[in-house]
């Protein structure tokens, strides 16, 4: 079988604090003022929605993408001599990034991925041009990096025909066939016929790479997902797939969630009813693949609007099928108008946490934080709820969120965007110096063939006591998508000094075994 493997780059280390704190004590500290104490308009006070990360620059750094609403979209590079951000698509026609402004795109969802296959992510604005459903009246965005500057390629002749029009809710990446050439996934939200689920992709027979020159085809019905419904949050990677390709799940807010199982072929077949993941009287909003009790399958996390949250356990049934089952708690699962969900090991101890981004639209709505742990002996993750700290925002208007290690300490940062019903700025947050007890730390760079960002991929970790799963992320929380890193905290643990210490499942591929990591 043939195997598309690109580069593994990991970083790992120690972080460094006193040991002194307990569960009581607040998780985040706010460091937006900092993080843009020299340069506050690099922050404006507006409408924005979808964030997502990706080397933008092309200097092996990632930036923070925003999809601004009212206000030019934004793309954040954190400067390593002053320790801040700045925005670099500055209003200035002369800048390789002012396009990536887009001001009058109204744009709610954004993601990344190489598109074309040449090592370099392309960057998909959803813009809704104020359309709720059906048709908007400005098409979406697909920027390319092309002699010397981001142009959108949708806009060139040749995609004339495949520019979106309809009212997307949220946008992902697949590989669908493993060639390490993606496609972006609109998940449209459709109005009778109009609008329905789409599949964008290179048309290599009509493009022209050499020359940046594009071709474009919509393969959403050829492929099986073309799907009439109240789209809203979608993600990618191999969720129920054993042989590492991508699957797709999409939490619909009107009518069954969607799990596109990939047939190896190119094409999907929805078993979410089969499967348990259904839940079709909820109205989905954010959406996230993990792995919660360390059994290498991937689990699903996902926030209904004003209905009960799910944390969907993949097992399997007498046959083998994948199963799911809710094991979400009633703390957990307590209505919210939520909009975006992350997990990640923030405090880097080796479990997961979950924080649910809420919108207070009628009244306080706080975020909250949870923090699963694997059961012992086959029992189901225990589910607490941790003191939030300073991401706590009871009159936030939350609107996306995503997570990266900005200053490259191990640690990540949480970004939460603002806004819809008024402007409000972006906030980061910080791991609490109280919350670090010395936890180790590991991050996974996976890469394409073609040295692209390998989102969709799979990531397994093993340690002394327990094995660890992550996704590189290819869309996800809600119109955002996380940084293309699989990040684990180690607690006081190492990974295993042996051959098969980590491994991957990516594409065409069984598991790859990797060496180890010298201390």
């Amino acid at each position: 079988m043939k195997i598309f493997l690109g580069l593994l780059l990991i970083i790992w280390g120690f972080s460094q604090a006193q040991q002194d704190g307990s569960s009581a004590r607040p998780m985040f500290q706010d460091i937006t003022q900092d993080m843009f104490r020299s340069d506050p308009e690099s922050n404006p006070v507006q409408l924005n929605y979808g964030i997502a990360v990706s080397d933008v620059d092309d200097d092996g750094q990632m930036e923070v993408i925003v999809a601004g609403y009212n206000g030019p979209n934004l793309v954040l590079k954190y400067d390593i001599l002053t320790k801040e951000l700045v925005n670099i698509a500055i209003d200035d026609p002369s800048s390789p990034y002012y396009n990536l402004r887009d001001e009058e795109g109204n744009a709610i969802g954004v993601c990344a991925c190489d598109v074309d296959g040449d090592g370099r992510e392309e960057i998909y604005f959803l813009n809704t041009n104020q359309a709720y459903s059906g048709m908007a009246t400005y098409s979406d965005k697909l920027f390319k990096f092309r002699d010397g500057k981001y142009v959108d390629i949708l806009s060139d002749s040749i995609n004339s025909n495949i520019a979106s029009y309809f009212a997307g809710r949220s946008v992902a990446c697949v590989d669908r066939t493993g060639n390490g050439k993606y496609a972006i996934y609109l998940a449209n939200y459709a109005r009778g016929s109009v609008g329905p689920h789409s599949l964008i992709e290179m048309d290599e027979s009509s493009s022209d790479i050499s020359k940046g020159i594009i071709a474009l085809r919509n393969v959403a019905e050829d492929a099986g997902v073309s799907k009439l419904t109240g789209g809203r949050g979608v993600t990618v990677g191999p969720i129920v797939s054993k042989d590492g390709l991508s699957d797709i799940f999409c939490d619909n807010e009107h009518g069954p969630n969607f799990l596109f199982k990939n047939n190896g072929d190119g094409t999907f077949t929805d078993i979410a009813s089969e499967a348990g993941v259904a839940d079709s009287r909820q109205h989905g909003r954010g959406v996230m693949l993990t792995d919660f009790n360390g059994d290498g399958d991937i689990d699903i996390v996902y926030g209904n609007w004003n209905g009960p949250h799910r944390i969907y356990l993949q097992t399997n049934d007498t046959q083998g099928r994948p199963k799911f089952r809710d094991i979400a708690t009633d703390a957990f699962a307590k209505p919210s108008p939520i909009r975006t969900v992350i997990a990640a090991d923030f405090d880097n101890d080796g479990n997961l946490e979950v924080l649910m981004n809420n919108i207070a639209y009628r009244g306080r709505a706080p975020n909250r934080l949870f923090q699963v742990l694997p059961g012992s002996n086959g029992e189901d993750p225990t589910i607490t709820e941790l003191n939030i700290g300073d991401a706590l925002e009871p009159t936030g208007l939350g609107t996306g969120g995503a997570v990266t290690d900005l200053d490259s300490d191990g640690k990540l940062e949480v970004i939460l965007a603002h806004g819809e019903s008024a402007e409000q700025p972006l906030t980061i947050y910080k791991l609490n110096p109280n919350e670090d007890f010395q936890h180790g730390w590991l991050r996974v760079h996976v890469l394409t063939a073609q040295g692209a960002p390998a989102r969709g991929a799979k990531v397994t970790l093993y340690s002394s006591s327990r094995k660890q799963a992550r996704v590189i992320d290819a869309g996800s929380g809600y119109l955002c998508q996380m940084e293309p890193v699989a990040h684990f905290g180690l607690g006081d643990e190492l990974p295993l000094r042996q051959a098969k210490y980590i491994s991957y499942n990516f594409f065409l591929s069984k598991n790859i075994v990797f060496g180890q990591v010298s201390a």
